[in-house]
Formats: C-alpha cells, structure tokens, sequence
C-alpha cells in the first residue's frame, strides 16, 4: 500500500482512536487519584492508615490576621489555672425577740416560766459570700491566695475552687484593709498547682490590652477583655492604694481575681466598680500589683502589712492657699498636723511645712505621700525637702513602724495643733456673720481627742490672735502654732459673734 492511502485507511483510524481513548483515560485517572491522596514517596501505606487513626486532630492554625484571638487565647490558658474561686461564711449570732406575754401569747406557750421576764434567744445566721483570689506562693503543700481584704476579712469558713473543680478547706493568713488586701492559704499534695506570674505594673501604659479573669456571679472562670483606661485613681475613703481603672467587665465576685497583660502576667487584683445601678458600665478598677508585692511577703513572714511611719497628717492646697505660704506651685502636701515625738517631730517638720520631695522623687498630691511613705522600710533615713516660710529646707527623717489604727486614734492627744485652718474669703465673712474689722484664719475641721477639740475649739472658729500675736494670714498661724521654744498657747477666736480663748500646753 502506497504511504499515502495509509492515513485515509479505516484500520489507522481505528488505531487512533483507541490510542486518543487510553491517553484520555490515563490523564483523568491520574487527576482524580492525585487529588484525593497526599502520600509522599516512600511512606508506607501502614503509617499512613494509623497516623489517621491514632494520632487527634491537631487544632487548625490561626491565620495571621487573627494574631491578637490567639494571644488572647494563650493568655486564657495560662491565666485560669492561677485563678481560683473564693466561698466565704460569716457567721453572725443575734438576738431574737422572745414571745410577748398577755392574751392570747400565754394561751399559746403555756409551759415558759411566767415569773421571769421573757428573754430573747440567740440565733446563729450564716452569711454567704462570693469572690475570687490569685495563687500567688507555694511552699510545700501550702498554697497561698491572694485576694481583697473585703472578700475574706470578717469570713469564719472560707472554700477555695480550683478551675478544675476540686475544692479545698482555706485558712486565713492576714489582712489588710488599708489597700483592701488578704492572704488565705490551703493545702495540697499536688505538685502541679500553678502559681501565677506577676508582672511589672510600673510598665502599664493607658490603652494597653488586659483581660480580666474572676467568677463573677459564681460564674467560675470567666475571663473579659479591654484596655487600660487610666492610672493613678484614687479609690475608696480610707484606701491609700492608686488604682488601675479598665473597661474590661469586672461585676461582683471578680473582687480578688486576675488583672493580666498580654503575657499572661497578673499587673493588678481587680478591686471595685464604679456603677449606680450594681451591674459593669465599663468603670473598673484594680489594685496595681506592684503595690501588692510587699504585701505578699509581709502576710507570709509576719501576717500583716507593716508600713513606714511619718506621723503627720497632710492634705492638698488650691491656688489660693499655695499663694497664702508663698508656694512655688500646688504639687506636693501640706502638713495640717504633726504627732508629737514622731519620727517627723524628731526631725524638725512642722504643721504648715509643704512637702515636695521625698528621697529625691517628686511628690504630686497628698494620696501620693502616704503611699510613699507607706512603702517605706523602718529604720531607714529619707530625705524630706518641704517649702516652709518662703524657703526651702532638706530635713532627714528616720522612718518608724506604723502602729495599728486603734492604736494611732489612742494617742490623738498628740496630734498638734489638732486642726485644720484655711484663710478667710469674703463668702465666708459674710455666711459666718464676721465683721470687716476682724481678720484671722477660719477652721474647717478639728480632730477629735486633740488639745484643740479637748479645749472647746471647732470648725468654723475664726482664729484672730495666738499668745497676743495676731493672726491675720496663714503664714502667721502656722509660724505661731510652731513655735517650739514655747510649750502654751492662748488661742482667741471668734464663734457666731462671740470672743472665745483656749489655753492649751502642747
């Protein structure tokens, strides 16, 4: 057959199609196999089959957009083992009103002895609470939790939850309710109990991510999220502590649990709420913990808080006031009183001194000098610049052992002058009736058990002349109240109109 009649032959076209067919065929196999099986060469089939069967599924990897979910996640993971729940019970034993005597009450206790007064009967009542705590030491099988001095202080039986569910007997270690702090301790064998990680407070900046993790409402282990939205506050009365304030949810029984950053490091015990109505509105705050550090070793070694002793009492100025004493600005602490043979007595402080610096730092307000103070160790000498008169004066003071609150109010006595003045402004000349030929200083607050409240003197006393000096501004008074080569002092003041005097010996 000539070559070309073999392309137009009907045996070649047969042949080629068949060839078309099997190429076809191979290439959708080869695509359908290849896409349902991932088996790379040389894996045995036997590894492939039990690697499906015995290995879990591996938890799918979160995509880089997602970056903070996983942080947070991580952070979750660390932080809620270290977070525990706190039962507390306050027993409370009260008097309960006997039954009345009289028709029908005799009819109806027949057998009471009818010739003795009825007596009321004690009855027990249990008081339960909730709250939340962070393990924050371990020696041995003790376990120790931090928590607010409010959770725990007055609790006769306390229960620690763990995030696993197993519940341990808690004792209490000590308390403190000056920055609202306690300590209780339980025991376990268990070595793998995780303590928490404290972090550096000092290195929170305003916006930064925190979650906050607790059981509020009971709700064990909850943990929220926000921001840091802002340093310093001040909270409650009588609580010296500066309080980080967050937008992360903190409601009742997150009292005691975990401020955390990022890291999963504890920065802050959440503390208290600002809310109307009881519930979160994004107003939380929590005590720093570096505030808390010393705390925690001073509950384990010694079971309470031991803090530095000035022993005087200040309070901040307005602008009129920092213009009275000649001030440089309103930063800083003005003395109203000074205990007597206090270590700030001892060294030479003065009601009316200012203080401005405290061993080199610079102090901005009142809250900021008792918490200053209070963190500093007995024993040691601190450097004190305070403005006095116009000038500025460096005075070293040996630190003392602050003495129990009882304590201190027992020796009131000592606390000189004992008042608080503030110059007299032309409202309060004409409210308080004085007349324009009277000058002086007006008193706003005179502390009871002091020489000055002892003697009769009291808020709204216009005080116009000390030992026959008279008073006309503040400068005067503070300089004739501290005049130390005198012991008595006649103060004459003027009360709704009437001439007073007080003889009192420092």
């Amino acid at each position: 057959m000539k070559d070309g009649k073999l392309f137009y032959s009907k045996k070649f076209f047969v042949f080629n199609l068949v060839l078309v067919g099997v190429i076809v065929g191979f290439t959708l196999a080869f695509m359908i196999f290849g896409n349902s099986f991932n088996i790379s060469f040389g894996e045995p089939v036997e590894a492939m089959e039990n690697s499906r069967t015995e290995e879990p599924e591996p938890v799918p990897p979160v995509p880089e957009g997602q970056a903070m979910q996983k942080s947070f996640r991580e952070v979750a993971q660390k932080v809620l083992p270290v977070v525990v729940e706190l039962k507390v019970v306050e027993v409370v034993r009260q008097q309960v009103p006997s039954a009345p005597r009289g028709w029908p009450w005799d009819f109806l206790y027949p057998d009471r002895d009818k010739g003795e007064e009825p007596k009321g009967q004690e009855r027990e009542f249990r008081n339960q609470g909730l709250g939340s705590g962070v393990i924050v030491r371990k020696d041995g099988n003790k376990h120790y939790v931090l928590t607010n001095n409010h959770v725990v202080g007055e609790a006769d039986e306390i229960q620690v939850v763990l995030n696993d569910g197993r519940e341990f007997t808690a004792s209490m270690i000590g308390s403190d309710p000056r920055r609202d702090l306690a300590m209780v301790m339980f025991e376990s064998r268990d070595r793998n109990i995780p303590i928490a990680e404290l972090g550096d407070s000092d290195d929170l900046y305003v916006g930064d991510w925190v979650l906050a993790v607790g059981s509020p409402f009971g709700f064990v282990s909850s943990v929220t999220a926000g921001i840091v939205s802002a340093k310093g506050r001040s909270g409650p009365q009588g609580n010296i502590s500066d309080f980080i304030q967050t937008d992360a949810a903190i409601n009742r029984g997150n009292s005691g649990g975990a401020l955390v950053d990022t890291e999963g490091k504890v920065i802050g015990i959440n503390t208290w709420i600002a809310a109307p109505t009881g519930g979160n509105i994004g107003l939380g705050f929590a005590i720093p913990i570096n505030n808390a550090k010393r705390a925690i070793d001073d509950f384990i070694t010694k079971g309470s808080v031991e803090y530095g002793w000035l022993g005087v009492s200040v309070g901040d100025v307005n602008s009129q006031l920092a213009d009275e004493l000649e001030l440089d600005d309103g930063k800083g602490a003005l003395v109203h009183n000074v205990y007597l043979d206090s270590p700030a007595d001892k060294a030479g402080l003065k009601p009316g001194d200012f203080i401005t610096h405290i061993d080199g730092r610079p102090v901005e307000s009142r809250d900021e000098v008792v918490r200053i103070v209070g963190n500093l160790v007995a024993g040691d000498l601190v450097d004190f610049r305070v403005q006095r008169m116009g000038r500025s004066i460096e005075l070293e003071v040996e630190i003392g052992v602050r003495a129990d609150e009882k304590e201190i109010l027992s020796n009131q006595k000592k606390l000189w002058p004992g008042m608080a003045v503030v110059p007299l402004e032309e409202q309060a000349r004409e409210e308080l009736g004085i007349p324009d030929s009277e000058d002086g200083v007006l008193v706003i607050s005179v502390e009871r058990g002091t020489k000055a409240y002892i003697h009769g003197i009291r808020p709204y006393d216009l005080i116009t002349t000390i030992n026959g000096d008279p008073v006309e501004e503040m400068q005067d008074f503070y300089r004739l109240i501290g005049d130390s080569s005198r012991d008595k002092f006649e103060i004459s003041y003027i009360r709704e109109g009437e001439k007073g005097y007080a003889g009192i010996v420092r």
